[in-house]
């Protein structure tokens, strides 16, 4: 039997910044956490071993970029190979899940809450995204049982 999932944490990878955001199967919503800066374009695992202690997740969610773009490639496989680096460090169950046009969207949330974002608070809302889509998910998955 597959262990009970309640708490979660979502990231949008990205090589500057990564967002993070914290989501609970209950409410099937998340929050953001503040982002975590990469360093030569490598994960800071000192922090990202932080909020894990913090929220013991039982699950880890990891978006993917995808789109008919070329470059979108390159964001695919460093996305994937977090994914897995993830899986491996923390032996947490690992998902990827699009994120296709999420970091767009959050630019426009905060556009449209007229308050002004730093690019580390766009990436964690964009987090935020991809964690409630994974939720959503999770619930419809939870409902058809």
């Amino acid at each position: 039997m597959q262990a009970k999932i309640e708490t979660v944490i979502g990231f949008d990878y990205g090589t500057s910044w990564i967002g993070i955001a914290v989501g609970q199967t209950l409410t099937a919503q998340a929050r953001p956490l503040n982002a975590i800066k990469s360093f030569r374009h490598s994960p800071d695992w000192g922090a990202i071993s932080n909020l894990v202690d913090e929220w013991k997740p039982q699950k880890l969610i990891v978006g993917l970029p995808t789109s008919d773009y070329p470059e979108t490639q390159y964001m695919t496989d460093k996305a994937s190979r977090f994914s897995r680096q993830l899986q491996g460090r923390y032996n947490i169950d690992t998902e990827l899940i699009d994120e296709r046009l999420t970091t767009r969207e959050a630019y426009l949330i905060a556009i449209d809450s007229g308050t002004h974002k730093s690019k580390p608070e766009i990436d964690s809302l964009a987090a935020v995204l991809i964690t409630e889509t994974w939720l959503r998910e999770y619930q419809h998955q939870i409902e058809k049982l």
